[in-house]
């Protein structure tokens, strides 16, 4: 499977169930979490650079670089509900699809 593919499959796998999760863990934990607008804004360029993109796999550096940064590499805060941990696992694996 080359690299192209595995971020494909990951997209295919989680972009969904994300574009449903994060504005909601967003409303929820935004007010102690303000990390998590940040989060939620950088997912939104990552989408519409997906959307807009004619290539299979654009460039997202900068955007994947930026998530890593914000979360502290997807380190789940320790007073969360399970819906944002779910997501932070979700980005992560998306972002490692990205990279392999």
């Amino acid at each position: 499977m080359n690299k192209n593919e595995n971020f494909t499959k990951a997209k295919e796998k989680y972009f969904k169930k994300l574009e449903q999760l994060i504005p909601i863990v967003d409303r929820v934990h935004g007010g102690n979490h303000l990390e998590f607008h940040e989060v939620r804004k950088v997912f939104n360029i990552i989408l519409k650079k997906i959307n807009e993109s004619e290539a299979e796999k654009p460039n997202l550096d900068d955007e994947f670089n930026k998530l890593s940064e914000i979360t502290h590499n997807y380190e789940v805060p320790g007073d969360v509900c399970e819906t944002y941990e779910s997501v932070y696992n979700m980005l992560s694996k998306v972002n490692e699809a990205y990279w392999n």
